[in-house]
């Protein structure tokens, strides 16, 4: 990966739609960016770009195969991807989002031959930048922690800008009030929620939600 850019770094609060459509280009074009989200801010690419699957896995220094998290806008752009066949199963997910709360799911068929998996983990995110760009790209986006594997995430805008400037495209960050708490990770393979991270939701709130 080329290390002699510098990153465009884009203030959302004073220039919403402009970093909107810079996003989506980036997004489009199978290059990568940094964003905030409704936890802590996050590499943001195609998931179905193999280009930008493995820039994410460079800059994070992981090994590839492993599956990131999946941003989506909506339900409907959800089901598009996964199989869900079960009615309690559905309603609990439009009770809980959008929220920091990543679901384990089973892909369909068609998903399950092109990411060569059988599951992946979504979630609709609740916050403003997020959704707006999800919107307009009606597809998933990658959601991972700013970060090399094994340290901690990066959550503060001007140090994520000092170590990560040369890998990426651009980083959209903002002044407002950050997150440094990752999403509750669940999973849907079984009839009941099962917690396989912790984060800003309590599990035993969830399994109240289920009923």
């Amino acid at each position: 990966m080329l290390k002699d850019k510098t990153a465009k770094f884009i203030n959302i609060d004073t220039g919403f739609e402009d970093a909107i459509n810079t996003a989506k280009k980036i997004y489009l074009e199978g290059k990568v960016f940094v964003y905030p989200t409704d936890t802590i801010y996050g590499l943001g690419a195609n998931p179905f770009n193999e280009q930008a699957v493995e820039s994410v896995n460079e800059i994070k220094g992981r090994e590839a195969g492993k599956m990131y998290i999946l941003l989506v806008g909506d339900i409907d752009t959800l089901l598009q991807y996964v199989e869900i066949n079960s009615e309690k199963h559905l309603d609990f997910l439009i009770s809980i989002w959008p929220n920091p709360i990543s679901v384990i799911l089973n892909l369909n068929s068609k998903f399950r031959k092109l990411l060569n998996r059988n599951d992946a983990a979504f979630r609709i995110p609740h916050h403003r930048f997020c959704l707006k760009l999800l919107s307009e790209l009606k597809m998933p986006l990658i959601s991972t922690s700013v970060n090399r594997s094994n340290q901690s995430p990066v959550t503060e805008p001007g140090l994520i800008r000092d170590e990560f400037s040369s890998e990426v495209e651009a980083i959209f960050y903002s002044k407002k009030r950050s997150f440094i708490k990752a999403s509750t990770i669940i999973t849907l393979a079984d009839s009941k929620p099962g917690l396989i991270r912790e984060g800003k939701i309590k599990y035993a709130d969830l399994l109240k939600k289920f009923g």
